[in-house]
């Protein structure tokens, strides 16, 4: 079904591996193809809580592949009209990555290796990133002569802040996990063990927590960026009247109760 990913599932959790290990999983237009088509998956299947992206053998993504970066030829010069993106909010949620934050499940990136590039792009719109210890990233486009492509350059500064973003974007540096958990860009977790512990922490949150209740979450805080404080604040109340009438809602409160382990269904 898939060519450039594999799809499993371990319990509740959807687990996408990229899928080109000789290339360090570089990224091709098939391999955006089927993750999407995978996320598409896993967004109507009501088993799957979460999300886990990884990437198979030692690295992440190592960015575009570079033999069809050497085919590009040289594109018309923009015109005016060209230069300016469109203000329409549905289309803020439909981009070639932002659709993830859409999808009203968490995603996780596991990056268990080297990420550059187009790879680092696709990986700021999850929402948690996780890396190994001792892996690298760079953002890599100032270094082959391009700019900050595929929405990072609205992403970054709303993850690590102005300064930070444009550390990374303008000098296309190598940057250890470390250094990025300081940025506040991942949290960092041990080499060994490092995909199993990712998917339990996946495990962890939608099974002690309210599926149905991430979900809006999730949806609440992305929407926020396009939003005043007071539309944030009414389409809260309207949400929470909602939650009132869930059954996580009263299973909730039944668990509290009880002093026992929830049940959440996600309904």
């Amino acid at each position: 079904m898939y060519q450039d990913i594999e799809y499993t599932l371990d319990r509740h959790v959807a687990v996408i591996t990229l899928n080109r290990p000789d290339r360090l999983n570089a990224w091709t237009g098939q391999m955006e193809k089927d993750i999407r088509a995978a996320m598409e998956a896993a967004a109507a299947d009501s088993k799957v809580r979460a999300v886990v992206v990884t990437g198979a053998g030692r690295g992440f993504c190592a960015g575009a592949d570079m033999n069809i970066l050497s085919n590009i030829q040289a594109a018309p010069a923009a015109s005016s009209d060209d230069t300016a993106g469109s203000a329409g909010g549905a289309d803020n949620f439909n981009q070639k990555f932002s659709y993830m934050l859409a999808i009203e499940k968490p995603i996780f990136m596991a990056i268990n290796g080297p990420i550059a590039g187009i790879g680092l792009c696709f990986a700021v719109f999850g929402d948690f990133r996780y890396m190994a210890e001792g892996m690298k990233l760079t953002t890599a486009f100032a270094k082959r002569g391009l700019i900050a492509e595929h929405g990072i350059s609205w992403m970054l500064p709303r993850l690590i802040g102005t300064m930070n973003a444009l550390d990374l974007l303008c000098s296309a540096r190598t940057v250890e996990a470390g250094e990025a958990e300081r940025m506040g860009l991942v949290r960092q977790l041990p080499f060994e063990g490092f995909l199993a512990n990712v998917i339990k922490i996946a495990h962890d949150m939608t099974e002690s927590a309210s599926p149905r209740s991430i979900g809006v979450i999730k949806r609440q805080v992305w929407r926020t960026h396009f939003q005043s404080l007071a539309e944030a604040w009414g389409d809260a109340d309207i949400e929470m009247k909602k939650s009132f009438a869930s059954e996580d809602f009263k299973e909730g409160v039944a668990h509290f109760v009880e002093k026992r382990a929830a049940r959440f269904t996600g309904r």
